[in-house]
């Protein structure tokens, strides 16, 4: 009985020993790479509170090892036609000069001038100028999609991709690995199938691969030849074809590109699918020299957990700084990080008009729970909060003094701003602003009366919600 005493004494002993160890090197590597203190405390906290299973969940879900691949991969490939960006051609007086600088420096990219931009609503209109463009693509195709349904929207697309491919033209598609199905992908099956190169991306089966499942391409993108482009915030998926009446029925908005601005989103595409295949493109079929199509200048701004990390919240920060008259915001999802609720609320209260046109009605219950928490102090600073009525708007579109626009694929919440890899396009021109301004006169206003008749339990759940921010 003495011996086996001894013998759990030393096992414990052991335990507790290599508990503080693992507990003390999370601890290390917090203080050092964490720069949240909400996030580093709370690591803390679960390394030492939870022996052993802490320090497991730290390893799987608390270091960014996408960031350092990224800086790996991207030592391999010099993008092509990338110069510094300055502000030279701006007025001083011109209010929007600091945030061209700011992007510029953020981004490193120019400002390209000499672009056309056509608005798409919904995928009754885009669709059809995607597989027309496709259809006429001679030299390449990249098309990225956070979804890609097996359905009737997307069987258009994979008979389009996969004919040209039989005709020799480079097409490589790249799906998210959660968003376009994380156990089953009837498009990668069939593209692959055909013989399409296709990837899904940071996807694995394995535990080990485990905390990319929380890392997510949000992009949609596509590039033909190299001088056509489109992006926005439409997925492929029936969902979008409004004229079918669909039972779950989303609407959105797309935008065409041509001109010099391509050459970028063209970059964006064959670095995400370097980052998911180590497939370098060769630049001859992909970058061709473009001319200018167009009267709009316009600047692609890339962010995610790698070496872009949080550019886009940048950018949306400096453009509310820089406004001098309006602030307007449509996006489906709305919990931002703190720093861009108060920059709203400090914008309204020195005056500026701030519109925050958000759906009455998302497809995700919790996401509107959450909501109603920063919105309050909002309303209260001043800032206009509408609420659009069903079918479900996901559009992501701001502009700032209804001269500079901000579209793309990233919501206005943690999650497009800290942890997936987006893609939006700052555009400055005082008509396109004016085009993809949404109406208010159909929207409800929200007040403060409404959200506060809402029950206890109810506003009980919906602060238990916002607990949940960096998660959704």
């Amino acid at each position: 009985m003495a011996l086996n005493d001894e013998l759990f004494w030393l096992i414990g002993e052991f335990a507790a020993i290599m508990h503080i160890a693992v507990a003390g090197a999370v601890t290390i590597h917090v203080l050092l790479y964490k720069r949240n203190v909400g996030a580093a405390v709370s690591w803390i906290g679960i390394a030492w509170l939870s022996p052993f299973l802490g320090g497991l969940l730290y390893a799987i879900m608390g270091i960014n090892r996408v960031k350092r691949r990224a800086k790996r991969l991207l030592r391999q490939r010099t993008q092509p036609g990338i110069t510094e960006a300055a502000s030279a051609g701006m007025s001083p007086d011109d209010p929007l000069a600091p945030l061209e600088f700011a992007v510029g420096r953020l981004t490193g990219l120019p400002r390209e001038h000499g672009n056309k931009v056509d608005t798409l609503r919904n995928g009754d209109e885009a669709y059809p100028r995607m597989l027309e463009e496709i259809g006429r693509a001679r030299m390449s195709i990249g098309l990225q999609s956070y979804i890609f349904r097996d359905d009737a929207a997307g069987a258009p697309f994979h008979q389009a991709l996969i004919e040209a491919q039989r005709r020799g033209v480079q097409v490589r598609v790249l799906i998210d690995g959660v968003g376009g199905g994380y156990f089953w992908s009837g498009t990668y099956r069939r593209l692959s199938r055909a013989g399409v190169p296709v990837a899904r991306f940071l996807h694995s089966y394995f535990p080990w691969r485990m905390p990319f499942v929380n890392l997510r391409n949000h992009r949609k993108v596509l590039v033909i030849d190299g001088r056509i482009g489109f992006t926005g915030g439409i997925n492929i998926g029936a969902e979008n074809l409004q004229a079918a009446h669909p039972t779950h029925a989303v609407r959105d908005t797309h935008f065409r590109f041509e001109g010099p601005v391509v050459e970028q989103l063209t970059d964006a595409f064959v670095d995400d699918w370097l980052f998911a295949t180590g497939e370098d493109l060769p630049d001859k079929d992909w970058f061709p020299s473009i001319e200018k199509a167009g009267v709009v200048a316009a600047r692609v701004v890339t962010s995610g957990p790698d070496e872009d990390n949080e550019r886009i919240e940048f950018v949306a920060l400096h453009a509310i700084s820089c406004a001098r008259k309006s602030v307007r915001v449509v996006t489906p999802y709305f919990l931002p990080p703190e720093p861009l609720t108060m920059a709203l609320g400090l914008a309204a209260m020195r005056g500026i008009e701030v519109d925050l046109i958000l759906p009455e009605r998302g497809n995700h219950a919790i996401l509107d729970w959450a909501r109603q928490i920063p919105l309050r102090p909002l309303i209260e600073a001043g800032c206009r909060v509408w609420l659009l009525p069903p079918p479900f708007e996901h559009s992501k579109l701001m502009t700032v003094d209804d001269c500079w626009s901000f579209v793309g694929s990233a919501n206005w919440d943690t999650r497009s701003f800290r942890l997936n890899f987006e893609l939006n396009i700052e555009l400055h021109d005082t008509g396109f602003a004016h085009e993809i301004a949404v109406a208010t006169r159909r929207c409800r206003r929200l007040t403060t009366v409404e959200i506060d008749a809402d029950p206890l339990p109810i506003r009980l759940r919906n602060g238990a919600a916002r607990l949940l921010q960096p998660y959704l």
